[in-house]
């Protein structure tokens, strides 16, 4: 009998153990924390920056003819497609034809002129030949006789001699001053020529005429200055390439690089292509704090219009292969630093610094302090200290992200255009 209270006692002690001990273990479990975690993985990371353009002509061009004189008929109007040196107007100038003329009689002249002084040369040799084959005989006779030819025919002789020699450097002077009249004659000719020329207006470039200035009759004031009262004949876009312009906010300028690709979308004629960048002010505009970015863009069926709008996407920053977690996992210590909370293998956590890469809207890019495949906590990270275990709670997360931005202000006031004479 007493051995069997001993039994029972004895497993009613263990049984009472067994269930402190499951209590006590209940409780343990009951207060490991859970924690939502992501996986770093490898993915591809982007920034496209999503830009509103206008597209401007290559070239504007307002034609201004040399001379001024009325218009005595002009070609085209505007709308006009023209090609580089067709004609578009001409110009009547009475009094161009009367110094064209007498810009030609000159150089007839003066082409007279120098016949003369060849002539004239050829007269003096001539005379100096027979004057010197005359002294020749008379010094040769003289010599052989002396006494025979008095010494003041001999004196006469050699003094018509070099006479003639004199008259031959005359006349190859004279020569000299004629073929100098008569260069300067054709250069005044070709002057003169040259402002009948321009009475005739051409295209200097491929084109349309944008706008059209004069008319038949109308009085017309030579380009011969900078007055910007002269009005021109025509204005002339170069409207076969154009010029994509959009305005890149300052924050986005150092990811500019020429050749850099842009994804156009132009709505007003249903057309998307693929552009590359050319050319950049390198400035920024002080107040919109843009910097003005061009794409050159082909448009021979003229499809496209000057001043319409188009939508970019722009590439900024890119990263492909690349170790990636939630924007959520990060953190700031006080020395400035970006940080993770990750867990090791027996789900305690550590706290990281890392480097950051791009970064979007739920992506970042970590290029230092983890590996694809390590566990880190996104989210109230205060909740948590270095050391502690947690239960984790894994959250599926993508591995790349294109991040879209936007902005930037088209500056109405940049056309773009140049004026030129011709």
């Amino acid at each position: 009998m007493t051995n069997r209270i001993l039994l029972c006692l004895t497993a009613g002690m263990a049984l009472g153990i067994s269930a402190c001990r499951s209590a006590n273990s209940g409780v343990h479990a009951s207060t490991v924390p859970t924690a939502r975690v992501a996986v770093a993985q490898r993915g591809n990371m982007a920034q496209v920056l999503t830009l509103a353009g206008q597209f401007q002509p290559y070239q504007v061009v307002d034609v201004h003819p040399k001379v001024s004189g009325y218009m005595q008929h002009i070609y085209v109007d505007i709308g006009d497609v023209v090609h580089q040196g067709e004609v578009l107007a001409r110009i009547e100038v009475p009094e161009l034809k009367a110094q064209l003329e007498e810009a030609e009689f000159r150089v007839k002249q003066s082409q007279q002129e120098i016949v003369r002084a060849q002539q004239e040369i050829n007269r003096a040799k001539a005379l100096n030949f027979a004057l010197h084959a005359e002294s020749v005989r008379l010094q040769q006779a003289a010599a052989t006789r002396p006494g025979l030819i008095a010494q003041q025919e001999l004196d006469d002789a050699r003094a018509k001699d070099l006479d003639s020699q004199a008259q031959i450097d005359a006349a190859k002077a004279a020569m000299a001053a004629a073929q100098q009249h008569a260069q300067a004659a054709r250069a005044d000719n070709e002057r003169v020529q040259a402002l009948e020329d321009y009475t005739t207006v051409t295209a200097p470039i491929d084109g349309v005429v944008t706008w059209r200035y004069a008319d038949t009759g109308a009085l017309i004031q030579g380009g011969t200055n900078s007055n910007e009262a002269d009005l021109p004949i025509v204005r002339l876009s170069q409207s076969s390439l154009l010029r994509l312009r959009v305005p890149v906010p300052e924050d986005d300028v150092q990811f500019i690089h020429q050749g850099d690709l842009l994804e156009v979308r132009v709505d007003a004629v249903n057309r998307s292509f693929t552009g590359k960048v050319v050319r950049f002010t390198r400035n920024v505009n002080f107040e919109t704090r843009t910097m003005e970015t061009e794409v050159d863009v082909e448009n021979n069926d003229l499809a496209i219009a000057p001043g319409m709008y188009a939508y970019t996407a722009l590439q900024l920053a890119h990263a492909e292969n690349v170790v990636t977690v939630p924007v959520d996992a990060l953190t700031l210590n006080t020395q400035n630093q970006h940080t993770v909370y990750a867990l090791d293998d027996d789900n305690r956590i550590q706290v990281r610094t890392v480097g950051v890469g791009v970064q979007g809207s739920k992506l970042a890019q970590i290029t230092s302090g983890l590996q694809p495949g390590d566990r880190v906590l996104i989210g109230g990270q205060e909740k948590y200290h270095e050391g502690e275990i947690v239960t984790p709670l894994i959250a599926t997360e993508p591995a790349s992200e294109t991040a879209q931005k936007s902005g930037g202000m088209i500056d109405l006031d940049s056309n773009g255009s140049s004026g030129n004479s011709h």
